[in-house]
């Protein structure tokens, strides 16, 4: 659940200083939060709670975290064929839109590299939903930030612009690296491998979590932005430091 000012401002009515519960793992919006600051409004979950720090508190939101639109942004000419530099008036079925200007065969390495983030985006929905059937609503309100980021991926690549900064329960892209690499600096965690014991919802994180790599590797045969690459690398960081949470009980 993504709650918006406009949200609050109807939730708050004009001064009764007391906003309902909400769910646990609900996120506010960047412009929500300094509403939530400016009234001295304290946010509290179904449980009766203040929302607790750490992996299931809300915050700021990055730009990218948004629900999904359609990427494609054609130009008012007719695109341009990549290969002969002629104008295209009907696409061809073995070409797509590389960008809004230009067509390209399906075979491209970028439309492969582009094709693998899609597939990685609806594998961290299902996810998601894998684990929002299982109760786990707190792992689900995580992975849902992490499929929008897939999306922040495709919309840099189509769009030929820096790809945003990844974020997640408050944590950067540095550290989220630095806890996958020394989960051991953050008590009761260490290093896992998921065995036959683990729940299903870990299992799904560490299919997801492969399946980055796999893109990483594809985005560097593709030699795609440097960025790209590097975002999908502190992506696999996530995934992991979701495993390593939920295994620690942090997410449940």
């Amino acid at each position: 659940m993504i709650v918006t000012e406009s949200d609050l401002r109807e939730q708050w009515r004009g001064g009764a200083r007391q906003l309902p519960e909400y769910p646990p793992g609900t996120r506010f919006t960047e412009s929500a939060m300094d509403f939530l600051k400016a009234n001295g409004l304290e946010v509290r979950c179904q449980a009766g709670e203040p929302a607790p720090p750490g992996p299931g508190s809300p915050g700021p939101e990055p730009a990218w975290n948004r629900p999904g639109a359609f990427p494609v942004v054609r130009s008012e000419t007719p695109p341009v064929c990549c290969e002969c530099g002629q104008p295209v008036e009907s696409k061809p079925d073995h070409m797509t839109q590389l960008d809004a200007l230009y067509l390209a065969p399906k075979t491209t390495p970028r439309l492969k590299f582009r094709g693998q983030v899609d597939s990685l985006h609806a594998l961290v929905m299902l996810a998601a939903a894998c684990a929002r059937r299982c109760g786990k609503t707190g792992a689900a309100a995580r992975l849902d930030p992490l499929a929008a980021f897939c999306r922040e991926i495709l919309s840099a690549e189509y769009h030929g612009r820096p790809v945003g900064k990844l974020e997640l329960a408050g944590k950067n892209a540095d550290e989220l690296r630095e806890i996958s690499h020394r989960p051991e600096s953050v008590p009761g965690m260490r290093h896992i491998v998921p065995g036959p014991d683990d729940h299903e919802v870990l299992h799904w994180l560490n299919v997801v979590r492969t399946r980055v790599r796999e893109v990483e590797c594809t985005a560097l045969e593709a030699m795609v932005p440097r960025d790209l690459a590097v975002a999908l690398n502190r992506l696999s960081s996530a995934v992991y430091v979701l495993e390593l949470w939920f295994r620690a009980g942090r997410l449940d």
